[in-house]
């Protein structure tokens, strides 16, 4: 795969496990920096929410946080697998964890806008 560059990118989310707390109205807006990837977003359940990644390779090693509707705060960490599909946008591929509440894990996808 190619050199990634997910500035100036906008995310949606296309699938999350049940105890994810992103939905379809969540927007990502993605930042890059060499190998340094951030994102802001919200919408939907999630009032503000920050990421901060490491690119290697095609894998995002994530750290996020963010402040929901429901007033919860929440923290995470995530393996992120990025592809590019037949348009040529970026497809990330999560595998995620709830740093604040053990075991609790999950899946989520999310496609380029």
């Amino acid at each position: 795969m190619g050199k990634i560059n997910f500035n100036n990118k906008t995310f949606l989310l296309v699938e999350n496990s049940e105890n994810g707390k992103v939905n379809s109205n969540t927007i990502f807006k993605y930042q890059q920096n060499g190998n340094l990837v951030t994102a802001d977003y919200s919408g939907g359940t999630i009032k503000y929410g920050k990421i901060i990644a490491h690119l290697v390779d095609d894998k995002l090693h994530m750290l996020y946080q963010c402040f929901t509707t429901n007033n919860e705060l929440k923290a995470g960490k995530a393996i992120a697998n990025v592809s590019i599909n037949t348009l040529g946008k970026i497809k990330l591929t999560l595998n995620w964890e709830w740093l604040n509440e053990p075991f609790e894990k999950g899946t989520s996808e999310y496609k380029e806008v």
